[in-house]
């Protein structure tokens, strides 16, 4: 009877060790989403004819949603696609600055470090360019600015994956923004260029699916 529960044992022990390496293996996809909670800072430098500025400019607390999509290019490996959706609320003494808004789309890449039970640590990296839309009041006026955005971020994650291929993720990260903008106030033109400094805490969920199927691991 011992030998027979040793032997069980080590048969789910294999069995979760394939399921990881299934997953994980080349040629494989996953497919998927996370929303994220971030703490964001940035520096403000503006310059014009007549004046040149360093300032710091706002903090706020931020709400994203990033869904995603990759190919294992190697066992273990994986680059894609993503989109970032963020939305941002803040409130500045000077500009009365309210709502801001990006929308990122760029490549990511993931490298997993597989362990036993299905679980795995990952580390991400990721580029975005995009737009950034944001409202706000300069010299009492009202004014709508459209800016090109540039962001990069990284940093490590952990996640669970099921039989059926579906992976429950927290991830943190550090992300850099850049953003320059023009705008023209009676007459002077102004260029603002704006370093955001953020850290994000997400949650998200994976899809793990070779072809049309989904990636189940079968003893």
């Amino acid at each position: 009877m011992k030998n027979i529960i040793c032997i069980i044992t080590a048969l789910l022990f294999t069995a979760s060790i394939s399921l990881q390496a299934q997953v994980t293996d080349r040629g494989n996809f996953l497919a998927g989403s996370s929303l994220g909670f971030s703490k964001s800072s940035s520096e403000l430098k503006i310059q014009s004819s007549n004046l040149e500025e360093d300032a710091e400019g706002p903090s706020s607390l931020q709400l994203s949603f990033a869904p995603k999509i990759g190919y294992f290019l190697g066992d273990n490996f994986a680059l894609g696609l993503g989109m970032d959706l963020t939305f941002s609320r803040l409130e500045e003494q000077n500009t009365d600055r309210n709502e801001d808004s990006d929308l990122l789309f760029g490549p990511f890449a993931r490298y997993y470090f597989p362990l036993e039970d299905g679980l795995a640590f990952f580390a991400e990296a990721n580029f975005g360019f995009g737009n950034s839309s944001d409202d706000l009041y300069i010299a009492d006026v009202r004014q709508s600015i459209n800016t090109n955005i540039f962001a990069t971020g990284f940093g490590p994650g952990f996640t669970i994956i099921s039989s059926n291929g579906i992976g429950l993720e927290a991830i943190f990260k550090y992300n850099y923004a850049r953003s320059k903008f023009n705008t023209n106030l009676d007459g002077i033109q102004q260029e603002t260029i704006t370093r955001t400094n953020q850290f994000d805490f997400s949650l998200g969920v994976q899809y793990y699916f070779s072809g049309v199927r989904p990636v189940i691991y079968k003893p």
